[in-house]
């Protein structure tokens, strides 16, 4: 319950209520909020044998953990047999590897030389992807006219 409470936390806790309801009242308040405490968690637990008696035999194995979506998901995909079979079949090691043996491949295949004069280009080829591209030619520039503006 106080998991991420940590011990400077606890302390200034500890400190504040002996400063709020000093040392003499501070046993009594202990043993009513500890008592509080107890009736909640009696109260939650006669809920919920209340709620598994009423929705019957069929839901014996239902457990109020499996609301929470976390767990509703991880017990959904640890369940399902199609999923096993997915990860199974699928290694993403293996896959990487043919896709880069595919890419290194198409790389060292020389280019087929196309003839100049053909009006179809080769398939396959394209424009060099890795050259700079020549800079484009500067455009005129109209005239300014100061008067205009």
């Amino acid at each position: 319950m106080f998991n991420d409470i940590g011990a400077l936390e606890l302390v200034s806790i500890v400190v504040l209520a002996i400063l709020i309801f000093g040392p003499d009242k501070l046993p009594k308040v202990i043993q009513d909020v500890s008592g509080v405490i107890r009736k909640i968690r009696s109260f939650s637990d006669s809920a919920k044998q209340d709620i598994r008696s009423e929705l019957g035999p069929e839901f014996k194995d239902f457990e109020f953990e499996d609301l929470n979506p976390k767990t509703f998901i991880r017990k959904q995909l640890s369940e399902n047999e199609d999923l096993k079979d997915i990860r199974s079949t699928f290694d993403l090691r293996k896959e990487l590897n043919d896709v880069t043996d595919a890419v290194n491949s198409k790389e060292a295949e020389p280019a087929p030389a196309a003839p100049a004069a053909s009006a179809t280009p080769a398939v396959g080829t394209g424009p060099d992807l890795l050259k700079k591209p020549a800079a484009p030619a500067p455009e005129p520039r109209t005239p300014f006219d100061a008067d205009a503006t």
